[in-house]
């Protein structure tokens, strides 16, 4: 089953930007699309809060989202968000395929 994840991060005032350009320059992003299974992931920022960062993943199962959770790339990340980030909020929904029911 396809793996919808939505991950928002609520960073520390004023910094958002800054964490932003820190997972563009550490490749982060750029590893992460470039991983098997992955179909998306992409960051948004949001037009209410000027202190969270949005970030969309899609993957094609829930093995690619555990093994993204092993890359030296997601370490990378978790460091980063020790620096920058207050509070992380993760939701994450399995896509059921057309033909079967959730």
């Amino acid at each position: 089953m396809k793996q919808y994840v939505e991950v928002h991060y609520f960073v520390k005032s004023g910094k958002r930007e800054e964490f932003y350009r820190a997972v563009l320059a550490q490749g982060i992003a750029e590893a992460s699309r470039a991983e098997a299974g992955n179909r998306m992931y992409a960051y948004y920022c949001s037009p209410d809060n000027a202190d969270e960062l949005l970030l969309i993943e899609l993957w094609e199962s829930e093995e690619a989202v555990r093994l993204h959770g092993q890359t030296p790339h997601f370490a990378a990340l978790g460091e980063l968000k020790q620096r920058y980030v207050e509070r992380t909020d993760i939701r994450r929904y399995g896509i059921a395929e057309e033909t079967a029911p959730c």
